[in-house]
C-alpha cells in the first residue's frame, strides 16, 4: 500500500510539475529572446540618433565602432552603399544577402522593424539625413538569443525533480504511517490463526485502522469466551453419559439368565466404547481455541514408537518410511519440495495415527504386518490428489493445486469385508466412529481420506494433509532423464 500511495503521489506531482515546467521553459526562452530584441532595438535607435546629428563621416565611423563594442554589433549603410561598422569602413561585400534584403526593405518601407535571420536577429532603423536615406542595422547573434536559457531550464528541471522527490518522500512517510498499523493487525491475525489465543492488536494509525484493531481484539475475546463455555459443557458430558451406563451395567448383574446377561454386558461394553469415542471427539473440538501446525514425520515417529511394544508382543512387523520430500512434474520437470509443517495441530495428528493403528491392532490377526508411509503430494483443491508418480502440476504453477504430505497406514489383514461408504460407515452396520473422526480432522484443514486395498493384502488408509498456509514450498526445474 505504501508503494501504491507513493506511485500515485509521484504520478500526480509529476503531472502538475510538468504542467508548470513546460510553459515556464517556453516563457524563459521567450524572455531571453525579448531581452535580446530590446537591446538590439535600443542600440539601433541610439546609433540612428547619432547618424542624424553627426555630419563628419570619420567621427560617425568611430562612434559606430565604439557603440558596437559596448553593445550589440551595429553597422550603418549609407545612401551610397558604404558600410560603417566596428571595423572602420568595410566594403559592401562583407554583408550577406539577408542583411542587404533587410536594408532594401527599410529603404522601401521607410520604417523600423526587427527580423529573424540565419545569423541571429536584426533590428533595422532607417534615418533620413542630408546625405540621403541611411539604414542602421543592430545585430544580436543566434547564440546570444539563447544565452542563459539552458541554465534556466536545468535549474527549473532540478527544482521540479526536487519537488517530486519531496512529494514521494512525504507520501512514503504517510503511507508507512497508514500501512504499518494494518500490517501489525495482520501479524496479530496470523498469530491467532496459528493458535496464539493471547495475541492482541494495539489500535493505532488512522481511525479506520484503529477500529480494525479493536474489532479484531473483540473477535479474539469472543472466540475465547465461546471456547471457555464449550469447555465447561464438555466437562460435564462424560459424567452425564457415563453415569447411566454405569447404572445399566450394575443392572445387568441382576439378570439371572447367563446367556441374556452376557449379551447385555456386550451391548453395554459397546455402548461404553461409543460413549468414550463421542466424549473424546467432543473434547478434541475445544482442546485448542485456534488451529496450529505440526511436523508430521516427528509426530508419526513418536506414535509408532508408542505402539511398537504392542506390535512386538503380537509378533507384528511395523515399519515407518519417510519420502525424501520431492515431487517431480513429468510434464514441466518442476520439482516441489515440502519442508514445512502441515496445517494440523500435533494433538490431532497423534489422534489420527492412534485411530488408524488401533483399528489395525483391533481388526487384524496377530502377526499381520503394518507399514506407515509419509510422502509429499500435490493436492488438487477441487478434489483430487496426485502422487509423486502422476503429478499434473507444481505448487505455485497452478492456482488450483497445493503441496502437502500424505500419511498411509497399510496392513496385511483381511481388509474390509463390506464396501466402505465413507465418513465412518460401512454396509456391515459398524458405526466406524474412529474413521469418521479421521475424516473430520483431515477435511477440516482441506485434506482428504481414501481407503483402498494395500499391496500387503489388507486395508490401505491414506490421509492427505496440506502444508501450512504461508509456509515455504520450494519449486525448481530440472532436465528430464
Amino acid at each position: 500500500m505504501t508503494r501504491r500511495i507513493a506511485f500515485l503521489v509521484a504520478a500526480t506531482t509529476s503531472a502538475v510539475v510538468l504542467a508548470f515546467i513546460v510553459p515556464l521553459c517556453f516563457l524563459v526562452a521567450n524572455l531571453a529572446t525579448d531581452r535580446a530584441t530590446t537591446r538590439a532595438r535600443e542600440q539601433a535607435q541610439s546609433v540612428a540618433t547619432l547618424v542624424a546629428s553627426l555630419e563628419d563621416r570619420e567621427t560617425l565611423a568611430r562612434t559606430v565602432a565604439d557603440a558596437g563594442i559596448r553593445g550589440p554589433e551595429v553597422i550603418v549603410v549609407e545612401a551610397d552603399g558604404t558600410v560603417l561598422g566596428r571595423d572602420g569602413v568595410p566594403t559592401a561585400d562583407t554583408l550577406d544577402r539577408d542583411t542587404w534584403a533587410a536594408v532594401a526593405r527599410a529603404r522601401e518601407e521607410q520604417g523600423a522593424f526587427t527580423i529573424d535571420q540565419d545569423h541571429g536577429l536584426d533590428a533595422v532603423v532607417p534615418v533620413a539625413t542630408s546625405r540621403g536615406l541611411e539604414v542602421v542595422v543592430a545585430t544580436v547573434p543566434a547564440e546570444e538569443l539563447r544565452e542563459g536559457v539552458l541554465g534556466a531550464w536545468v535549474t527549473i528541471s532540478v527544482l521540479g525533480l526536487g519537488l517530486v522527490a519531496l512529494s514521494v518522500a512525504a507520501a512514503f512517510r504517510l503511507g508507512r504511517r497508514t500501512s504499518e498499523p494494518v500490517v501489525e493487525v495482520a501479524r496479530v491475525a496470523h498469530r491467532l490463526r496459528e493458535g496464539d489465543s493471547t495475541a492482541r492488536a494495539v489500535p493505532g494509525g488512522p481511525p479506520e485502522t484503529a477500529e480494525l484493531g479493536r474489532a479484531l481484539n473483540a473477535l479474539a475475546d469472543r472466540i475465547h469466551e465461546l471456547v471457555t463455555a464449550e469447555r465447561e459443557n464438555v466437562a460435564d458430558l462424560g459424567h452425564r453419559l457415563r453415569t447411566p451406563v454405569t447404572a445399566l451395567r450394575l443392572d445387568t448383574d441382576l439378570v439371572t439368565d447367563e446367556e441374556l446377561a452376557g449379551r447385555l454386558r456386550a451391548h453395554v461394553d459397546e455402548l461404553q466404547r461409543s460413549i468414550d469415542d463421542v466424549v473424546r471427539d467432543a473434547r478434541r473440538a475445544v482442546r485448542d481455541e485456534l488451529p496450529r501446525s505440526s511436523e508430521l514425520p516427528a509426530v508419526v515417529a513418536a506414535r509408532v514408537a508408542f505402539w511398537s511394544p504392542l506390535a512386538e508382543d503380537q509378533g507384528r512387523r511395523m515399519t515407518v518410511a519417510v519420502d525424501d520430500g520431492a515431487v517431480t512434474d513429468p510434464r514441466t520437470a518442476a520439482t516441489v519440495t515440502v519442508r514445512t509443517p502441515v496445517g494440523l495441530p500435533a494433538e490431532d495428528v497423534r489422534e489420527i495415527v492412534d485411530i488408524l493403528l488401533d483399528n489395525v491392532f483391533a481388526h487384524t490377526p496377530e502377526g499381520a504386518e503394518v507399514r506407515v508411509t509419509i510422502r509429499p503430494v500435490i493436492i488438487d483443491v477441487s478434489g483430487g490428489v496426485d502422487s509423486p508418480a502422476g503429478v499434473e502440476g507444481a505448487a505455485g504453477v497452478e492456482e488450483a493445486r497445493q503441496a502437502g504430505l500424505s500419511l498411509t497406514v497399510a496392513d496385511a489383514g483381511p481388509g474390509l469385508h463390506q464396501p466402505y461408504r465413507g465418513r465412518g460407515h460401512s454396509d456391515a452396520g459398524s458405526t466406524g466412529l474412529g474413521l469418521a473422526i479421521v475424516h473430520r480432522l483431515a477435511e477440516g484443514v482441506g485434506g482428504s481420506v481414501s481407503l483402498d486395498r494395500s499391496d500387503l493384502g489388507g486395508l490401505d488408509v491414506t490421509v492427505t494433509l496440506p502444508a501450512q498456509e504461508g509456509s515455504s514450498v520450494d519449486s525448481e526445474s530440472r532436465s528430464r532423464s
